[in-house]
């Protein structure tokens, strides 16, 4: 595990986290019992990748847009109806009435990609006290909190001066939060106002108010996401409709801002892109062509030099330095379509050439039988019942070990009696198909949960690992049980048996890992029966004993006066239980393998 110096640790500790709807082994009926074995000799131990448990993000559940995203106006641009004006604008709405405000679309802005603009007219010579003028909601309610500040753009154009007021305020417009005037422009052509509301006090369902005003701009092909209009300015990216979950996304999270966040997140991105892939090519490459040179193109603005032509796209966007874009899919959930095989072909070739170190992932399942086209990697995607998934810990024990290797891309319980809106079953069914990745890390390279995000307000797909809302935040129980899994990448996964008439209920992992002080052994164990089980774990390969002392449970901490290199634990029914064995004289031998 890399080349750090070695360090050896003089304690050990025992961590044991268990999800279950009871934890006293009094209350249990039927006990079973199991004895599970840890071969921790480093002779028959092996490295799993850096590269094994990552995360997936999709625009789904308004997991970007609405999402972690920081913008919090809804369809900023007013492009969200579609470039024919008059258009849709929602979910703008008018402060006044018809008789006092007049509110289209055109297509005048000073924008050549994003060209619809709003044209507001102030019909009465005696408004209302407030105002009169527009409102933007947000996604569901901006959450405003007292003393922070909000920075505002936008472009006017007037035909005479301009007296403006921006504000925010709580939903129902009573409460202001924050206002900025402004006063005695001249905006005869497009000019950008820049400012910034510092909030006097909280609500979590406001919304931005623009009052007394002017103008202001704003599973088809022609609905996919077209990286190049997702870079540059933000005021500037047209934005698309998502035709597969059906809502309009701004772009501000776009191509640039994917490959910045995983760079920031030390993760490896994966680009994938399904323009053209499935395409119908019926005579030459006529059709397929264009695809494939946007394709390069998106390669060369992530990986080309300064001086490139796109390259020198990101240089300018503050970023000259190359991202470390390693991989590349070739569609998504594609393999089945009738032209997937023969454009596959194009694109594999085309960026094999340009770019022979990217790894590319192929839609088509290898796990049975080998491919009959050349890839890196293969996608594999599982929804599926607890019961089916809990099997499926063994998927890839025979999976032949050459060839391409396989990226689980995406994998859930989803079936809603199983599941819900996130559930301790399902939670443990994932967490013993992610001990068969362990074990198989061998040609198992990568694999994510899915979907990461839910908006609460639009929960498109349930479950998620993460609900938020515009203020508050939780992790589901499929989220928790995966951060037991995060020190999993990159340590060294040893042999692990169980011996019980029960076992056919029991899924079970051992792995050493370290810390910044400290080198442990983890064994991690799924009880998905509804029998307690008493459980009697053996290491041997150890080469120190066990410091009892030190050994703690959590998440409340207290003595367990039984740790040892042999030792004895209750498994509640339906649980998750994970034992943390701080090992001395390790971490030479880690910092070796």
């Amino acid at each position: 595990m890399g080349s750090k110096d070695a360090f050896f640790c003089t304690f050990c500790s025992l961590l044991l986290f268990c999800f279950s709807s009871k934890c006293l082994s009094s209350e249990l009926d039927l006990p079973q019992t199991a004895l599970v074995e840890v071969d921790a000799s480093w002779e028959v131990s092996r490295k799993i990748p850096d590269t094994l448990f990552g995360l997936f993000f999709e625009e789904i559940n308004h997991a970007g847009a609405g999402g972690i995203w920081a913008e919090l106006v809804s369809n900023r641009g007013f492009e969200s109806g579609g470039p024919h004006t008059p258009s849709n604008i929602d979910p703008w709405s008018i402060i006044g009435d018809e008789s006092s405000i007049y509110i289209t679309t055109d297509r005048s802005s000073c924008f050549s990609k994003n060209t619809v603009a709003l044209r507001m007219e102030i019909l009465c010579e005696n408004c209302p006290a407030g105002g009169v003028g527009i409102y933007n909601p947000g996604f569901w309610g901006m959450n405003i909190e007292e003393g922070k500040t909000y920075n505002l753009v936008m472009y006017i154009r007037s035909l005479e001066s301009v007296e403006l007021t921006a504000s925010l305020t709580c939903s129902d417009g009573m409460q202001n939060l924050a206002s900025v005037s402004i006063q005695e422009i001249d905006p005869s052509n497009w000019t950008k106002i820049e400012m910034q509301l510092l909030a006097q006090g909280t609500c979590r369902t406001s919304r931005l108010e623009l009052t007394r005003g002017c103008f202001v701009e704003g599973d088809w092909l022609r609905n996919a996401f077209r990286w190049r209009e997702t870079i540059g300015p933000w005021e500037q990216r047209p934005g698309h409709f998502g035709d597969v979950w059906n809502y309009w996304t701004d772009d501000g999270l776009g191509y640039y801002e994917f490959l910045q966040l995983a760079e920031d997140l030390g993760a490896a991105p994966i680009w994938v892109f399904n323009v053209g892939i499935s395409h119908h090519d019926e005579v030459d490459t006529i059709i397929i062509e264009p695809f494939v040179k946007d394709v390069l193109d998106s390669l060369e603005f992530a990986r080309g030099s300064a001086e490139s032509t796109w390259g020198s796209v990101r240089a300018a966007m503050g970023h000259p330095e190359r991202f470390p874009l390693k991989y590349v899919a070739i569609g998504n959930e594609d393999c089945g379509k009738e032209f997937y095989r023969g454009n596959y072909l194009k694109f594999y070739d085309a960026i094999r050439k340009a770019y022979p170190d990217i790894q590319m992932i192929s839609n088509c399942d290898g796990s049975s039988r080998p491919l009959d086209h050349p890839a890196d990697l293969y996608d594999f995607h599982v929804y599926t019942s607890a019961a089916n998934l809990f099997i499926m810990k063994n998927k890839f024990d025979r999976t032949s070990r050459i060839g391409p290797k396989v990226f689980v891309s995406e994998y859930a319980v989803n079936e809603q009696r199983d599941a819900g809106k996130g559930s301790l079953l399902a939670s443990l069914a994932e967490a013993a198909f992610l001990t068969g990745f362990e074990k198989n890390s061998d040609v198992v390279q990568m694999a994510s949960y899915a979907p990461l995000f839910v908006n609460d307000n639009d929960s498109t797909w349930n479950p998620d690992a993460i609900v938020f809302n515009s203020w508050q935040q939780y992790g589901t129980p499929s989220y928790w049980v995966q951060t037991y899994f995060r020190e999993s990448s990159g340590s060294v996964i040893h042999p692990i048996t169980i011996s019980s008439r029960y076992s056919d209920s029991l899924a079970a992992s051992a792995i050493t890992w370290q810390d910044s002080e400290d080198i442990f052994l983890r064994v991690k164990i799924v009880n998905f029966g509804p029998n307690a089980v008493n459980l009697t774990i053996s290491s041997r390969g150890l080469q120190d004993g066990v410091n009892t002392a030190k050994s703690t449970v959590v998440p409340v901490e207290s003595e367990l006066p039984n740790a040892a290199e042999v030792m004895e634990a209750v498994l509640p029914p339906f649980s998750f239980t994970s034992f943390d064995l701080a090992l001395d004289q390790y971490s030479k031998l880690v910092a070796e393998m």
